[in-house]
């Protein structure tokens, strides 16, 4: 295994309120932040709170991702849906493209897609959902996905660029697959240090069975997923942050 082979970067779910509703700190945690996956109205967000959130990432020199997901508001995008793939291509192209509609407006370039919430896991899982909803995606756009799973393995039948990402503040089952809460949970400061040590020194992350789970990252860019509807997420990222800037330093140092 060992560390991993490019410098880390951390992204964050953002723009995931609704209307008078807020969901997450977003003003605290973009400074700590180089990627942004902005929610796209499906699964949360509005036109306005789109239009804000990148306005607020431009001002940030944050990059911007769409975060396209299930159509479930008031599950979060957190239920599993059964969708034809003329259906997950084409709620796909439609959230980009509204995100896209935004970022034209500021003059700011679409940086990556990431799926949202179980939608990603059902990605992971099943190969024809995986490339349903790439086939949404813009030419030569990278695809933000788990290493390893079909999601991976569309990205390169499709030619789609492909980033692996970590979770900080999700759990992971012995097959490497992600526990995905409806509702997260806290995490302890020492706890999120210690999983972000392992994931980037080790390329290897430790199982909800006690288990230790190979990455699979091979030479892929990296990104370190926190998620701002976690509680007490100002902390998860800041201890995140320290992690990877000090590895950043050690490991590609300028």
């Amino acid at each position: 295994m060992g560390p991993l082979k490019q410098k880390a970067k951390i992204n964050v779910d953002l723009g995931e309120a609704y209307g008078n509703w807020v969901c997450g700190p977003d003003e605290e945690l973009l400074p700590m932040i180089d990627e942004a996956n902005v929610a796209c109205g499906f699964h949360a967000s509005d036109p306005v709170i789109m239009m804000q959130t990148v306005s607020a990432c431009k001002a940030s020199n944050v990059d911007i991702g769409a975060h396209p997901g299930l159509p479930d508001l008031q599950g979060f995008g957190r239920r599993e849906m059964k969708l034809t793939p003329e259906e997950l291509t084409a709620m796909t192209v439609y959230q980009v493209g509204a995100l896209q509609g935004f970022l034209a407006c500021e003059n700011v370039p679409l940086h990556h897609v990431k799926p949202h919430g179980v939608l990603y896991g059902m990605m992971c899982r099943d190969y024809e959902v995986a490339k349903a909803v790439m086939l949404g995606i813009p030419k030569g756009i990278p695809v933000y996905g788990l290493s390893g799973t079909n999601m991976e393995k569309a990205a390169l039948d499709l030619k789609i660029p492909f980033i692996a990402e970590l979770y900080v503040d999700v759990k992971y089952n012995s097959d490497g697959m992600l526990v995905i809460d409806r509702k997260k949970k806290p995490w302890k400061t020492e706890d999120i240090t210690k999983k972000v040590t392992q994931q980037l020194e080790e390329s290897s992350v430790e199982t909800v069975d006690g288990g230790t789970h190979d990455l699979n990252l091979k030479d892929y860019q990296t990104s370190i997923c926190c998620h701002s509807d976690s509680p007490g997420c100002v902390e998860i990222v800041t201890a995140a942050r320290k992690v990877v800037d000090q590895f950043n330093k050690k490991h590609f140092p300028d």
